[in-house]
């Protein structure tokens, strides 16, 4: 039987270009020989697409805008092949930090409070009217690029400049105290057409506040799966997950980021295609309930090829 020729897209012109690379090398390593063959895609920094050789189906291992934000899910579709993960107006929404929260709220999910500010909009960039610390990020990106966390009014320009460098709308939210958390989602797994994975527990460096871009990827951080909260608490966080999952409108897989604080479990931000190196959290999860990495790919790819041959 001939092997399912797999076309692996990663790079791209987005800020997380270099964590794309080694989402797509991991993947091309570890595709179940017995079954895939595996063809790289790059495209480069610049927005260049190598050759694109004939394939029986796309494994998305974007990230980022270009990546995430269906744009990239626009081209394959306009090409007729069919990919990995979320479809063009879900990857959109979910990459649109403001109006993903807008669906969490009407959902009944909690979320910090926040304000826009536009950068071509004289007068947005008036202090939010919540306390102090904030947490200002660029509204189109992912991989926590960017982002920063203010402590005092004198921060807050500086903060707001850095964000504007990578997009034109930037995210101030309120910065809320708790133990951070994250919970991954697989679809049509183990019998569950939603399966929440184990709860990940986040605790960044003691010089960090927060799970920043560097500590994401550098290893510094303790990751511990499952974590450490209590059964109530786990479920619920669960239950949001899979909850935001399937507002957005995800398909496949998703990753939600989440604070666990003393009144109640706040949503951050689903990623329609979480990380998949060897330091990324999704696997780790899947992992702890028998799914090796390997398996996880065959699963995903299984998806869509499922969806080709409806």
């Amino acid at each position: 039987m001939p092997k399912i020729k797999v076309g692996v897209l990663r790079g791209g012109p987005s800020a997380e270009h270099e964590v794309s690379l080694l989402t797509g090398a991991n993947v091309l390593k570890n595709l179940p020989s017995d079954k895939y063959q595996g063809q790289d895609i790059l495209i480069s920094k610049e927005g260049k697409w190598s050759k694109m050789p004939k394939v029986d189906i796309v494994f998305n291992a974007l990230h980022g805008e270009y990546g995430e934000d269906g744009w990239a899910q626009a081209v394959l579709e306009e090409r007729k092949l069919f990919y990995t993960g979320s479809g063009v107006k879900a990857s959109a929404l979910a990459m649109n930090k403001w109006l993903a929260r807008e669906f969490f709220q009407k959902a009944g999910l909690k979320i910090p409070p926040a304000v826009k500010i536009e950068k071509f909009l004289p007068g947005s960039a008036a202090e939010p009217k919540f306390s102090l610390p904030w947490i200002i990020k660029p509204v189109n990106r992912g991989s926590s690029v960017g982002i920063s966390l203010v402590k005092n009014l004198s921060d807050f320009s500086p903060a707001l400049q850095k964000a504007l460098q990578y997009d034109n709308s930037v995210l101030v939210e309120k910065f809320i105290i708790g133990q951070e958390a994250t919970a991954g989602v697989l679809e049509n797994f183990q019998g569950q057409k939603i399966f929440t994975l184990p709860v990940v527990e986040i605790i960044p460096p003691i010089q960090k506040n927060f799970f920043d871009y560097q500590c994401k990827y550098d290893g510094t951080s303790r990751e511990i799966c499952p974590g450490r909260f209590d059964k109530k608490t786990t479920l619920a966080i669960q239950k949001a997950a899979g909850l935001a999952h399937q507002i957005l409108g995800c398909r496949d897989y998703s990753r939600t980021d989440l604070i666990v604080a003393k009144d109640g479990i706040y949503v951050l931000e689903v990623n329609t295609l979480p990380g998949l190196t060897q330091e990324s959290l999704l696997p780790k999860a899947a992992a702890q309930v028998g799914c090796s990495f390997d398996q996880l790919l065959d699963h995903l790819l299984t998806l869509a090829l499922e969806r080709k041959g409806a």
